[in-house]
């Protein structure tokens, strides 16, 4: 499809993105497919397609994603999002952790550790020239982001800051990153959200769960602060897909929700604008 029927195809879907868990109805929207297309994919009932999907679209219907914008990205690992922003004229700053560390938690061997430029345009989904003019690369430690990284007019992340060493880490980033925004800048990130319980969770550990309650004190706290978020959707769905968990080992045949450890997760999506 061209852009503008692509365009003319998502103002008529109703509604936008909001904050919310992945559910199957999405995978058969018109904006996910377009993504899907964009990232040369089929759609499939896997989360992690999801939040890549849910941050372009969030992004795009808040006027990211256009000729001159500024973005930076977090944890990028290999996804394709630079490659397809690069495509529209947006300058990415794309970062992920020390590769050394990267490498240390296993990272490299699963693919989703960035080591480069040469780490996310291996499908081609930008024109290498093109690619190499706009989208840059920098280390970044995401528990102490530097300070001299600022203005930019969007950020994102997929399933990241639940890797930062415990809940409280996390949410202190969920503040933090908003130091790199310009005022009225956009932030979306996805993360690991606990729906079986609100009171047990998996924290200190290399891979935290966010409770209903840890994601409403943060939301309380940013918006005590000024800043917008969008309003929160935490109802899981209500097609077969969304009653099935991918057990250990997972499958990864219907991969919407799965048990992590004694929970059973799916992915969150915040979004999040700096205030004016």
């Amino acid at each position: 499809m061209t852009e503008r029927t692509w365009t003319n195809s998502l103002t008529q879907e109703a509604g936008r993105r909001r904050s919310e868990l992945c559910k199957a109805q999405d995978f058969h929207k018109d904006w996910y497919h377009r993504w899907c297309f964009e990232m040369k994919e089929k759609p499939r009932y896997h989360r992690k397609q999801w939040e890549y999907a849910y941050n372009m679209q969030a992004l795009w219907e808040r006027d990211c994603i256009h000729g001159g914008g500024h973005g930076l990205v977090f944890a990028v690992g290999t996804e394709p999002a630079p490659s397809i922003f690069a495509n529209y004229g947006c300058h990415i700053l794309a970062t992920d952790i020390y590769p050394a560390q990267g490498k240390e938690k296993g990272w490299k061997k699963t693919g989703q550790l960035c080591v480069g430029l040469d780490s996310l345009n291996k499908r081609q989904l930008c024109e290498e020239g093109r690619f190499r003019e706009l989208v840059g690369y920098q280390p970044l430690d995401m528990n102490a982001i530097p300070e001299n990284l600022q203005g930019f007019d969007f950020n994102w992340s997929s399933c990241s800051f639940e890797h930062l060493g415990s809940i409280e880490k996390g949410l202190a980033f969920l503040k933090n990153q908003l130091n790199t925004l310009r005022p009225g800048g956009w932030a979306v990130h996805t993360t690991e959200f606990n729906i079986s319980s609100n009171d047990e969770t998996q924290d200190l550990n290399d891979t935290v769960i966010f409770r209903q309650r840890d994601i409403d004190r943060v939301i309380g706290e940013l918006r005590e602060e000024g800043h917008f978020v969008e309003e929160t959707d935490y109802s899981i769905g209500g097609m077969p897909e969304d009653f099935m968990v991918d057990i250990t080992p997972h499958r990864q045949e219907v991969h919407v929700k799965l048990q992590v450890g004694r929970f059973v997760v799916t992915s969150l999506g915040l979004i999040i604008r700096k205030k004016g």
